[in-house]
């Protein structure tokens, strides 16, 4: 049984000439998008990376074998079909049944960095979820990072979480958050969370340099970016917090526990937004993607 992962031809044409790539997640689209946005989306991200110069690599797992880098069939499928929802641990035993999955922040970092590639873009990471010290409830997209190396834009971690003790998490899993234009970790919907970050560089290039340093020094984690959503496409405090505030209350009447309270709370947000949580999540995707895409370029160039 083969189960390596597969490359498109573009993808492992890049890779040999030594051209950017950039992972995309194929969560975000199976389970994080409304149908059909999510298939609009998934080719305007591609579309975004192509504009730039830069071959995308969307990963999936599609009849047991992981795919780096899908045609129009692949990306219709992950759009349209409902396809489990894979992390590192589902890998295998998609592989050995033949089946199909999404593959999350985790599963997808895993793979790309199989395949070579060294810059991935998604929304937000999964982190530490509120109430972990009684349920351990804590995204693998945390322990991934720390024994994989791939630099992550994102734009933080989903305000439903608790921020401060993923990043507590993340130092000690060694994994450096650098902020990108900025000194205040991102909250996912909101440019700024309450917390600060210890380092911050002003360009893509600086991120490269941060890249070639950790690989000289024999560092095996991850990298995470934390890029704030653009000022005018952010979505009002206010308004967030009191969205928040009642999609929380609903969960904690309705008992909602473990892995439900997630996509849970994210469906109520959209729906008692009327919708802006969705378009504020697809911006802040578009403008990691272009950001990884300037990333992943400024990587190649010092090759």
């Amino acid at each position: 049984m083969n189960v390596a992962p597969l490359l498109s031809g573009d993808v492992a044409a890049a890779l040999a000439d030594g051209r950017p790539v950039v992972a995309l997640e194929s969560t975000i689209i199976s389970h994080g998008l409304p149908r059909p946005r999510n298939h609009a989306a998934a080719i305007e991200f591609e579309e975004i990376l192509r504009g730039q110069g830069v071959t995308p690599a969307t990963i999936a797992v599609l009849d047991g074998v992981p795919r780096i880098g899908l045609d129009a069939e692949g990306v219709r499928r992950i759009a349209e079909d409902d396809l489990a929802k894979a992390s590192v641990r589902d890998l295998p035993i998609l592989a050995a049944r033949g089946s199909s999955g999404a593959t999350t922040v985790a599963a997808t970092a895993h793979l790309a960095a199989l395949a070579g590639i060294r810059v991935f873009a998604t929304g937000g990471l999964g982190g530490v979820h509120r109430g972990a010290n009684e349920t351990f409830d804590e995204s693998a997209d945390l322990a991934t990072l720390a024994v994989t190396p791939i630099t992550v834009v994102s734009a933080g971690v989903k305000s439903v979480l608790d921020i401060g003790a993923t990043l507590e998490r993340l130092e000690t899993l060694s994994v450096p958050v650098i902020g990108l234009g900025t000194t205040v970790f991102p909250s996912f919907w909101l440019r700024e969370s309450e917390f600060t970050l210890d380092w911050s560089v002003d360009t893509p290039e600086h991120i490269a340099d941060v890249m070639a340093a950790h690989d000289a020094l024999g560092h095996g984690q991850g990298i995470v970016v934390a890029n704030p959503i653009p000022a005018d496409q952010a979505w009002h405090r206010t308004e967030h917090d009191r969205v928040l505030s009642v999609a929380f209350a609903e969960a904690e009447h309705q008992a909602i526990r473990g892995k439900a309270v997630t996509p849970f709370l994210l469906g109520r947000i959209v729906e008692l937004s009327g919708g802006r949580s969705l378009e504020v999540n697809l911006d802040l995707a578009r403008n990691n993607v272009a950001v990884a895409g300037l990333i992943a370029t400024a990587w190649a160039a010092r090759a």
